[in-house]
């Protein structure tokens, strides 16, 4: 009855995102399983970028998901030698999300993931779109939660682990446990 519809009325409302000039958009989801450091063995929800980067054509079933030192990863990278065949795992700030994905495609990265750095940020996902540079990445570039993104950097710290192993991109509907799957600090 009332309480269905109300629930349809606010599943809409959060899975609709009103973008001025653009009318209503439905935000497309792209979810990876983290298989290892097992304390954080969830499946996560990214986006993708809006309108630059490539697409998963593969499906990696085990993958390295390596956090970019520096974080940011807008310029030379500490790390870059592991990011080559390896998804980045990086933080927004300090440039564009286009001159990120570009740094990390040119380290040889497969894929990257950008978390917020709003580490408290649990529910909202930012549009990645182009830069004014005109220029272009080739690889898939990703919006992650910055919880999320925090807690998975902060488990690889308490490990002393310099990646975590993720399956990507996981297909949801083919797993009927999705909802027990998810992070315990995501809300619904």
């Amino acid at each position: 009855g009332a309480a269905m519809l109300l629930w349809l009325w606010l599943w809409l409302w959060l899975c609709v995102c009103c973008c001025p000039g653009r009318g209503l958009r439905v935000h497309e989801y792209l979810y990876f399983q983290v298989l290892s450091p097992g304390d954080i063995r969830y499946i996560f929800t990214a986006t993708p970028a809006k309108d630059f980067g490539g697409v998963f054509n593969t499906r990696y079933e085990q993958i390295h998901l390596v956090p970019a030192d520096p974080p940011e990863a807008c310029g030379e990278l500490n790390n870059g030698v592991f990011i080559q065949d390896q998804i980045a795992l990086v933080e927004r700030g300090g440039c564009s999300f286009l001159s990120k994905t570009r740094v990390i495609q040119e380290h040889g990265g497969r894929a990257v993931i950008i978390a917020d750095n709003a580490y408290d940020n649990d529910s909202f996902y930012i549009e990645m779109i182009q830069d004014s540079s005109r220029r272009t990445a080739d690889i898939p570039a990703l919006f992650l939660l910055g919880r999320d993104g925090y807690m998975i950097r902060r488990s690889l710290e308490q490990h002393g682990l310099p990646w975590a192993v993720i399956s990507i991109p996981v297909n949801v509907t083919s797993i009927p446990t999705y909802e027990m799957m998810q992070p315990p600090w995501t809300f619904w």
